[in-house]
């Protein structure tokens, strides 16, 4: 694993690094992995785009179609970057970067391809909603294993723990 320094600030003289602690990071590409879901879902996304313009006779509504189709599939078709530290979780798409922190993530629960960190402490109907999906590129049990010493803060209140634990016996 290695260290991250984070800076912050704008003004040199405020600057100031942040230990990341342990980062674990790569990026998911699914259409390279598998190439031949690929091409059918390319090809889906034609075929509907040329059954719009043969109904509807209007090329302006079949280019709509296969880009809105393009954009919905977005996270297969463009790659994810992950990268989870001790402090945050951070996914990068094509549009956006989403970063969180791991204390709001109270369970997860893994499956074939990803991990689903979830708000809540029980399993509800609105984690799909409220959760975020990490998926796996060849790592699941290292993904796996960092998420579930994370959640909910678990290694930030052993870290607490240690440094009151050195504090008390310094002054004993």
């Amino acid at each position: 694993m290695t260290e991250e320094k984070e800076i912050k600030g704008s003004d040199p003289a405020e600057v100031e690094a942040v230990d990341e602690g342990e980062v674990l990071a790569w990026k998911c590409h699914p259409v390279r992995r598998r190439p031949l879901i690929s091409v059918l879902v390319s090809l889906l996304i034609l075929v509907v785009g040329a059954v719009i313009l043969f109904v509807m006779q209007s090329s302006l509504f079949a280019a709509f179609s296969v880009i809105v189709l393009f954009a919905a599939l977005a996270k297969f078709y463009w790659p994810t970057s992950y990268q989870l530290s001790d402090r945050k979780i951070r996914v990068k798409t094509t549009t956006q970067t989403l970063i969180k922190e791991w204390t709001i993530y109270r369970s997860c629960y893994a499956d074939k391809n990803g991990i689903l960190l979830s708000p809540f402490a029980e399993p509800t109907r609105l984690e799909n909603f409220r959760g975020l999906y990490i998926m796996f590129d060849n790592n699941r049990e290292e993904v796996t294993a960092f998420v579930k010493a994370r959640i909910g803060g678990k290694h930030l209140k052993r870290t607490e723990a240690s440094v009151d634990d050195q504090k008390n016996g310094a002054s004993a």
